[in-house]
């Protein structure tokens, strides 16, 4: 394989495995938030603020890692 493949299915990985991590770690964060706001409904406004505030550092990372897949698909410092 040449090294333009190699890059090439390097990127698909990362990007692939981070909407994997991206996915499971909000799922995993809505059901939490779900079942602490039944049993605490009073905390609900809270818990929202917070959870949206972490649903936006999940995405990031993720979005970290497409740019870095981007950067090596488009100006490939390998080749």
């Amino acid at each position: 394989m040449t090294n333009v493949a190699l890059v090439a299915l390097a990127c698909g990985i990362i990007i692939a495995l981070g909407a994997c991590g991206a996915s499971i770690g909000i799922a995993i964060m809505g059901a939490k938030f779900l079942e602490s706001s039944a049993r605490q409904p009073e905390l609900i406004d809270t818990l929202q603020t917070k959870m949206f505030i972490l649903a936006g550092l999940i995405d990031a990372a993720y979005l970290i890692g497409v740019g870095i897949a981007m950067m090596f698909a488009f100006a490939n410092p390998f080749v």
